[in-house]
């Protein structure tokens, strides 16, 4: 058995959620926060026989695409009196980053 944990942006949760469901896996899912963009994640936990991984993966990549998005950097640290106009730089989000853990051990009551 695997453990897959998926992080994706908070605009493909919604979507991946209803994949996961309409293939028959089920997943928990933790809301989160970025450290780069400090914008909304969706965490996935989805435990998943070896034989499925590879289907699940593919399900992860069909419903979380990446795509460009314009953002503000954040002010440096000023002295007084200085003028920052932050220019909008364009970054690339969404897609999914995935890890895949063995599982020893797994039961459910």
């Amino acid at each position: 058995m695997k453990l897959v944990v998926a992080i994706v942006h908070r605009d493909d949760s919604g979507a991946l959620s209803n994949a996961l469901r309409a293939n028959n896996y089920s997943s928990t899912l933790i809301g989160t926060t970025g450290g780069f963009l400090r914008e909304g994640n969706a965490t996935f936990l989805i435990g998943v026989e070896e034989n499925r991984l590879d289907d699940v993966l593919g399900v992860i990549k069909k419903n979380c695409t990446t795509r460009t998005q314009l953002v503000n950097p954040m002010p440096p640290v000023m002295e007084p009196g200085e003028l920052y106009l932050a220019q909008p730089i364009e970054v690339q989000v969404g897609g999914a980053t995935v890890f895949v853990m063995n599982v020893e051990r797994f039961e459910k009551f």
